[in-house]
């Protein structure tokens, strides 16, 4: 599966952003999704995850209550908001696919101003 992600930008602190992540190529619905982010010199970490029915939803605690990751089947895509930024969540966030071999898209840049 190819995975799009759009998105990110930059935001002041206590801002809101919605990403996207289009998948083709391959049945988007079989596929758990996910979440990751990197920040500038640190290692990609886990952020968000979501069930192929969207049934389960799964959160780092460093995000849980401000972050909320959802699914549209129909439309192959994943999305994540995020609420209550902050800077350190600034990083460049992928998206993830699994259905035994995993795959990921190109990432878009979110930073948060302070």
């Amino acid at each position: 599966v190819q995975l799009q992600a759009s998105g990110g930008g930059l935001v002041q602190a206590g801002g809101s952003l919605r990403l996207s992540c289009v998948g083709s190529g391959r049945t988007f619905s079989n596929y758990a999704m996910g979440w990751f982010r990197q920040a500038p010199g640190k290692e990609r970490e886990f952020v968000a995850g979501i069930m192929w029915n969207g049934r389960a939803t799964y959160y780092a605690d460093s995000v849980k209550g401000r972050f909320t990751i959802s699914r549209d089947n129909a439309k192959n895509t994943v999305y994540l908001q995020m609420n209550s930024l902050k800077p350190e969540d600034t990083a460049v966030y992928y998206c993830h696919a699994r259905h035994g071999p995993s795959y990921w898209g190109q990432g878009t840049l979110v930073t948060v101003s302070s």
